[in-house]
């Protein structure tokens, strides 16, 4: 991914942010970015019916092929939009361990998000499903 593209979608970020007129409580709001792709082993059964052997037992016959693919990781990374209301009194009050701003780019599993369908192609997180924030 290119470095200036994520630069410029921070600026973006703060733009964006001055324009959504709510204050979010628990939530924060991310502009998911690409996805990363990842190359795994697949394993692939043989694509034969089941036969049945002289006991009655169904099988498929045949080896299953195993090779590497390039499929999409189960974790996104996301521009950081808007920050909840209790995430930054937290911050305030000395409570949280690190400190999470906007435009930070954070990395999620896209399985703990909910859609945000007032903002296109956005999703709301829960802090603790932040898994990890971008250095530098």
């Amino acid at each position: 991914m290119n470095d200036n593209k994520i630069i410029d979608q921070s600026q973006l970020a703060e733009s964006v942010a001055e324009k959504i007129p709510y204050t979010f409580l628990d939530y924060f709001l991310v502009k998911p970015l690409d996805k990363i792709m990842v190359k795994k082993e697949v394993t692939e059964l043989p694509n034969s019916k089941p036969v049945k052997d002289d006991n009655g037992i169904e099988a498929v016959e045949g080896t299953p092929k195993t090779e590497v693919k390039e499929v999409e990781s189960d974790y996104q990374q996301g521009v950081v939009i808007k920050i909840p209301h209790t995430y930054e009194k937290s911050i305030k009050d000395g409570h949280n361990v690190f400190d999470i701003k906007l435009g930070d780019i954070i990395l999620y599993k896209t399985t703990r998000t909910i859609p945000f369908d007032l903002l296109k192609d956005s999703r709301l997180i829960r802090s603790f499903d932040i898994t990890a924030v971008k250095n530098g």
